[in-house]
């Protein structure tokens, strides 16, 4: 019988763990609470138990070897209902913050639900709601990937579309690597001629860029698709991070001439690993007027995608599939979290999902928003993420203290600049 191996790049994701806690936290508001809350979970797992990703966990125990995909049942462990002590939207925000120290063990149990029923005052909701949030590894995909089982466990019909993970033998990395070396140079070759756009510049690190400390706290601002207009919904939400975020910079004494973002782009093609994207480096241009604002960032977002369809790019994932295992694993573990880099590919690290249709609920309960909280690193002390579901879109903030100051101070100037 065939081992389901993860990919290299997956397996990176999984082993780059134990370095950096990497979990991704999906958050959805539903309108109103079940009477039958046991009953409910229980639909959960009979949901969940019919979807591939999450009916299996990591077995790492051969060392030679990448991991592998191997079953795992589904039951009522991994589904955590939790009494706050504060039942209000701020108050569950603050317990989710505190989730994100107890990482999973994905050779254990891949994902976690945390469900906080009777919270008061969610955006959408007129009395109180029902928050869900599924914690997962982030070796099964980022929030554009996991809300897709998220939401058929959630009651959403049909499948998922399935990873057609893409393998490289160890024995054609010298062949790989001369191949990825060729393509670079023609790059470069390109790059230079005009023919594609030059690679983003680096950035000087700023107060966001050090290490997070003091208190975090994670906050939402919500509208509805239409009020997001004249651009993209993710940058329109770009264009808003930029002014509030520059405005708060200058209030801590920070000069935000330079500010940019680290944008979270998917790669073109099937998807050929659960991590199917990768990070972009794109300028906020704070001191434009905000329509000229979206058109520049929307120009360089184009320009990084133009540059990410060229063939060198595919040379060198290419290549670093064929890694071997050993390899690879041995590099993270030469991977300093505490080092730091005198530039930066971002201030702030933005990423978007699209949940799609609000057609699932939680025990005939609705879904009213949708939102993913994307981790601080050493170097990333502020993160947000655009989320959609049906024409309710969400800009979550995850902040450190030691990164934006007053972070509700922060969201004020982001709800008035959208």
């Amino acid at each position: 019988m065939p081992v389901n191996r993860l990919t290299a790049v997956d397996a990176q994701m999984f082993w780059m763990s134990s370095r950096m806690p990497n979990d991704t936290f999906l958050l959805y508001g539903f309108d109103g609470v079940p009477v039958d809350l046991p009953g409910v979970l229980a639909e959960l797992v009979a949901n969940a138990r019919t979807s591939p990703d999450l009916s299996q966990r990591i077995d790492d125990s051969a060392r030679l070897h990448y991991p592998a995909w191997v079953p795992a049942p589904v039951d009522e462990l991994r589904f955590v209902v939790h009494e706050l002590v504060q039942p209000t939207w701020l108050g569950c925000l603050a317990a989710i913050s505190e989730l994100v120290d107890a990482q999973l063990d994905a050779q254990l149990a891949p994902w976690r639900l945390h469900v906080f029923p009777g919270v008061e005052g969610m955006p959408g909701v007129a009395g109180a709601g029902t928050v869900a949030v599924l914690q997962i590894t982030h070796a099964l995909g980022g929030g554009g990937r996991t809300c897709g089982p998220a939401a058929v466990m959630f009651g959403r019909p049909g499948p998922v579309a399935p990873v057609t993970p893409v393998y490289g033998h160890p024995a054609m990395l010298p062949w790989r690597s001369i191949e990825a070396a060729r393509a670079h140079r023609q790059l470069v070759a390109d790059t230079e001629a005009g023919r594609v756009p030059p690679a983003a510049t680096p950035r000087t690190p700023l107060r966001t860029n050090d290490h997070p400390t003091g208190v975090r706290r994670m906050r939402t601002v919500v509208r509805d698709r239409a009020q997001l207009s004249g651009a993209t919904v993710t940058v329109c939400a770009l264009a808003g991070i930029s002014e509030a975020l520059a405005g708060q910079l200058r209030e801590l004494g920070t000069d935000p001439a330079t500010l940019g973002a680290e944008v979270t782009m998917a790669k073109s093609g099937p998807r050929q690993a659960y991590n199917h994207f990768g990070t972009v480096g794109v300028g906020l241009h704070p001191s434009l007027p905000v329509t000229q604002r979206r058109a520049a960032i929307a120009a360089e977002l184009a320009a990084r995608r133009e540059r990410a369809a060229h063939p060198a790019m595919r040379a060198s994932e290419r290549a670093f599939a064929a890694t071997p295992a050993p390899l690879l694993r041995w590099g993270i573990g030469q991977f300093n979290p505490d080092a730091r880099s005198a530039t930066v590919t971002g201030n702030t690290v933005v990423s978007s999902v699209n949940c799609g249709a609000a057609d699932f609920g939680f025990g005939g309960k609705p879904v009213r928003l949708a939102a993913a909280f994307p981790g601080l690193s050493p170097m990333v002390g502020l993160t947000h993420c655009v989320t959609g579901v049906g024409d309710t879109v969400s800009i979550s903030v995850f902040g450190a203290e030691s990164a934006i100051g007053d972070v509700d101070g922060y969201i004020e100037r982001l709800e008035a600049a959208l």
